[in-house]
């Protein structure tokens, strides 16, 4: 008979993050041995990190963060890209050898802002043009991947362990307020750089340690409003769902949570609030299509925040700690002892209940 250490454990799958309530700086080095504890999370299929903050000297421009599979496709999607945008700054992605990390694809970077004529001739609001460029990229141009496309904000990924990616990356160079980090243990879809985690679009980037068993339903419910998922892997769809609340429909991050992974009825019902009742039974009659089932833990980043979400019977570990102005994050107490030994308030928040941070105002 096989005991715990002796087997794999199926809730694979590492997240973790920090975030500093004051917007003090640090550096992409931390959030990367926050991962090396949980090494056995992960097996080798993707790992990644996403730093807001990052870009100073550009935080007025979007930062495309690119892969590309030859200089052609690079060509082609640099003609197309300046036909709606001024690329203020073009260049690859630094990274270092090393022998964990293979077959990498070319990864470029673009710092742009979308062309006045264009707005005015679409008649578009900037950030949904930039959305449905990025969209339509990813579904239309071959061998070519937008993986982050925020301000002052970008998305590091690969297939490799997530503590090779950030050393890959040069994530030391790098210092944010905010960072986020996963490592990958694909069990229905396939390990490749694209589907590596975190998944982004604008601002917004999730890292997820589950499964979405009622992925075909978000799916087919968020494709209607003209998002499509084609990284080949289920997480891309919460993405896509958190812009869809917050920045189409205009929901707040606590109504958004309670659309994902909304209470029962029988807890609705239970409900003393006449208030609280209603809306929560009007966010569950509006967008039934959005909840997501099964076991999930995500952690949702954000220009100046986080929050993150266990799915409503917590069936994937969460915990949070606090030090001073810093909130920490993680599938495991170790990953936060890494980054802060000295961490207080260790706790588990309860399945269904968002923890949400806020740089500079504290709220938490």
């Amino acid at each position: 008979m096989k005991i715990e250490g002796q087997v794999r454990i199926p809730s694979g799958c590492a997240i973790s993050a920090v975030i500093s309530k004051d917007g003090n700086k640090m550096s992409g080095e931390t959030i990367t041995n926050s991962m090396k504890p949980m090494h056995d999370r992960s097996n080798g299929l993707g790992g990644g990190f996403a730093g807001y903050g990052i870009y100073p000297e550009y935080k007025d421009f979007y930062a495309f963060h690119m892969f590309f599979d030859s200089r052609d496709t690079r060509k082609k999607c640099e003609a197309f890209l300046k036909e709606r945008f001024e690329i203020v700054q073009s260049e690859i992605i630094p990274t270092r050898k090393i022998p964990a990390i293979t077959d990498e694809p070319i990864i470029w970077r673009y710092f742009v802002a979308p062309l006045n004529s264009v707005l005015v001739s679409l008649q578009s609001e900037e950030k949904e043009f930039v959305a449905k460029t990025i969209i339509k990229i990813n579904a239309e141009m071959s061998g070519a991947y937008v993986f982050s496309s925020g301000k002052n904000m970008g998305a590091f990924k690969a297939v490799g362990f997530p503590e090779d990616v950030g050393i890959f990356y040069k994530l030391e160079d790098y210092e944010g307020y905010t960072w986020t980090a996963h490592g990958r243990y694909p069990t229905n879809t396939p390990g490749w750089w694209g589907g590596a985690h975190p998944f982004t679009l604008l601002d917004y980037s999730v890292v997820h340690n589950g499964e979405i068993s009622s992925y075909d339903a978000n799916r087919r419910f968020i494709e209607m409003f003209g998002y499509k998922c084609t990284l080949q892997t289920d997480t891309e769809v919460i993405t896509y769902i958190m812009d869809y609340l917050l920045r189409v429909q205009g929901l707040t991050l606590n109504e958004s949570a309670s659309v994902i992974a909304a209470p029962f009825w029988s807890t609705i019902a239970a409900k003393t609030d006449l208030d609280d009742q209603k809306k929560h039974t009007y966010l569950r009659t509006i967008f039934p299509s959005l909840l997501i089932t099964g076991p999930f833990s995500i952690i949702f980043a954000f220009d100046g925040g986080l929050m993150a979400l266990n799915d409503r019977l917590k069936l994937r570990s969460m915990v949070v700690g606090e030090k001073n102005d810093k909130v920490y994050i993680a599938s495991e107490e170790a990953a936060i002892r890494t980054m802060e030994p000295n961490a207080e308030n260790i706790w588990s928040p309860a399945g269904g209940e968002p923890v949400i941070v806020k740089v500079k105002e504290g709220a938490f």
